[in-house]
């Protein structure tokens, strides 16, 4: 009885060892079987997960109104406009995305009219010249939606696309840069984790 008591106190630490290990891997197939935290950018396997799109946005069809929200009548100020968009498939954003299954760039439909997007002097601090679309992959170096870097190249964010960016993670997340056909004075910069993009102004490096 004595020598089967010391041989299971023995053997005991080996037990946990191995029932432990059982516990981890069985957590590690759960999440690559979807169990663990669902990816960001809408949970949507058509939106963000890294996919790069091969090309920028064509330009708009025709020239639609503004999407400006009307202020209403009140003793409060108006809320800043924020950029959104219908949901055009279950699970997307509601923000300005691009499709993974087809590329496109779903809420860049306003035109050039669009009274969000006027800059009083375009190019004032040059033109991007560091490279577009998938071929160019910068990783943000730090900042925040007024003002944000990468490879000392330096940007800010409409002030309209906000919302958009208030999940990108500024030290760290990858950025795509592409040309924008309607207007003037913009870049369009596309997270592929996500999958969103907000027109971005070029400061200069």
């Amino acid at each position: 009885m004595g020598t089967s008591r010391r041989d299971f106190a023995r053997s005991w630490p080996l037990k946990k060892t191995i029932a432990l290990s059982i516990l981890i891997c069985a957590a590690a197939v759960a999440q690559n079987r979807g169990g663990g935290e669902a990816p960001r950018g809408g949970g949507h396997a058509a939106v963000g997960g890294g996919h790069v799109p091969a090309r920028g946005p064509a330009p708009a069809t025709a020239s639609q109104p503004a999407r400006a929200a009307t202020a209403e009548r009140s003793h409060e100020p108006a809320a800043a406009p924020q950029n959104h968009v219908a949901v055009d498939r279950a699970g997307h954003p509601d923000v300005p995305h691009v499709d993974a299954r087809n590329d496109r760039w779903v809420g860049h439909d306003s035109g050039a009219g669009d009274a969000h997007y006027q800059v009083a002097q375009p190019w004032a601090h040059g033109r991007f010249s560091g490279g577009f679309g998938p071929q160019h992959v910068f990783r943000l170096a730090g900042g925040n939606r007024e003002r944000f870097w990468f490879n000392n190249f330096y940007w800010d964010v409409a002030a309209y696309d906000y919302n958009i960016v208030g999940d990108w993670n500024w030290v760290g997340d990858q950025i795509v840069i592409y040309e924008d056909p309607d207007h003037v004075g913009w870049y369009l910069a596309y997270n592929p984790r996500l999958g969103t993009y907000a027109h971005v102004e070029y400061l200069g490096a």
